[in-house]
């Protein structure tokens, strides 16, 4: 099934309906091209839980495997309940970053993404304690980057201007620098005010996306972290718009946005 979260796109993969499937990372490989397979950013492998209600598997387009995928997670909880596997309004899902737990939100998906990782050797980061504006050069220009890992790693920078910045020349320096041993995603993000930030994505393993939601969540931490907004800010990304609150309660982080099925196919292997 094809589907996607504000043009962050992915392959699901019903391992429930279907046994015996070949590895899936050469698979992505394959039919992650635009022009000679499918196309997507991810693959989302949909399996039993011992432990959870279902479990997600993911995969980038390198055929990498991956912690965690915010615009995954939604997209998983809407094929669960538009197939009708659960008639739970709240699932818990099973993923390498935790168990996660979407719920149903009107027309919209919400996402309780946990706490949020600043210790630098847990996100990983080859630095200690917290990583707030660290300087970092990379090629000819100058970077100040926060880090958070949101169960998958990431760098966040912030710029006056995001809009002409050469997204697909510093992305990939910054995600494969020797100071990440997992390497990282890298987002680059311009405040519009104290509710409002614009983020460019690097996700590691896929490219520039349209939208990442764990880097959705990474940019608005680290925006209040450095006082530049509230706990609670609209996300606008090139594919649309997330909403991130940053709870003061629980310490967790919410996340609301849209899913969309696109269509179901088969491929023949």
């Amino acid at each position: 099934t094809k589907m996607h979260g504000l043009g962050n796109d992915f392959i699901l993969i019903d391992a429930i309906s279907q046994k015996d499937l070949p590895p899936i990372g050469p698979l992505c490989k394959k039919y992650s091209d635009r022009r000679f397979g499918i196309g997507f950013d991810q693959a989302l492998i949909l399996r039993h839980s011992k432990v959870a209600d279902f479990r997600m598997e993911i995969y980038n387009a390198d055929g990498s495997h991956v912690e965690m995928c915010g615009n995954g997670i939604r997209c998983l909880a809407k094929y669960i309940w538009d197939r009708g596997l659960s008639d739970k309004k709240e699932l818990a899902i099973e993923t390498l970053a935790g168990i996660i737990k979407p719920v149903k939100s009107g027309g919209m998906i919400q996402v309780d993404m946990g706490e949020p990782i600043l210790d630098g050797p847990s996100i990983p980061v080859n630095l200690e304690g917290k990583i707030m504006g660290y300087p970092m050069k990379i090629s000819d220009r100058g970077f100040k980057i926060t880090c958070v890992s949101m169960g998958n790693p990431h760098a966040v920078i912030f710029l006056d201007n995001i809009q002409s910045l050469p997204v697909d020349k510093y992305g990939p320096l910054i995600e494969n620098n020797p100071l990440f041993p997992r390497r990282i995603n890298v987002e680059f993000a311009r405040v519009e005010n104290k509710n409002e930030i614009h983020v460019r994505v690097w996700e590691r393993g896929a490219g520039e996306t349209l939208a990442c939601g764990t880097g959705a969540c990474a940019s608005a931490v680290a925006a209040h972290l450095n006082g530049f907004t509230d706990r609670a800010v609209t996300v606008h990304l090139t594919g649309g718009d997330l909403n991130v609150n940053w709870s003061v309660e629980d310490n967790h982080v919410y996340m609301t946005g849209p899913a969309e099925e696109v269509y179901n196919g088969e491929i023949l292997i």
